[in-house]
């Protein structure tokens, strides 16, 4: 038993993620989050980060790689985040989202994967043999360094004994509340009424 009741590790765990997102880019050094995927299938977009003048960050979200003229359109009084280097505008991210059982809190949550190489051993992942029904499998992420230096991982696991009646639950009440990961596109609420 440790010096803080499970309740209270949870509540300032850092989890990778806010509210009901979770991603890799905010996991700390060190840190990891283990998830077990719920969607059939991801909702591939592409993603462009704005900023308004009281300095409020909101993603703009594409079905296909948009021009400068869509962005601009889409917009609105918002402006196109700066690049790492603040030299030129971020260029539009390819993104994969999808609905997951976050184990830190069992609760579904809409896990958002920009970074390439999470998405490509995601997809070699899907590829082979063993690990293709991804619904049979936990999967744990995790990020080390920081900045420039940083490395991601995804680390496939057999399902947590006992879990797939708790994952099963939580996913269904999730479809009956309406959660629709397509509402990414158009600016909606993911998650339902």
């Amino acid at each position: 038993m440790g010096f803080i009741s499970a309740t209270a590790s949870k509540a300032v765990a850092g989890g990778g993620g806010t509210g009901g997102y979770l991603s890799v880019s905010k996991l700390g050094d060190g840190e990891s989050v283990r998830v077990a995927i719920v969607s059939d299938n991801p909702l591939e977009m592409y993603e462009v980060w704005g900023e308004d003048d009281n300095g409020t960050k909101k993603p703009f979200r594409f079905a296909s790689e948009p021009t400068a003229a869509d962005i601009t359109a889409e917009l609105g009084d918002f402006r196109q985040r700066q690049n790492y280097e603040g030299t030129a505008l971020e260029a539009p991210k390819f993104v994969i989202a999808f609905f997951a059982y976050d184990f830190s809190d069992s609760k579904i949550k809409v896990f958002s994967i920009s970074q390439k190489t999470v998405i490509k051993e995601l997809d070699k992942l899907s590829q082979d043999d063993d690990y293709q029904n991804f619904a049979e499998w936990d999967f744990k992420f995790s990020r080390s360094g920081l900045r420039m230096n940083t490395e991601y991982s995804v680390l496939p696991s057999p399902r947590k004994k006992g879990t797939q009646e708790e994952i099963d639950a939580a996913w269904s009440a999730a479809q009956e509340a309406g959660y629709d990961i397509n509402q990414l596109l158009i600016g909606g609420s993911p998650f339902g009424s």
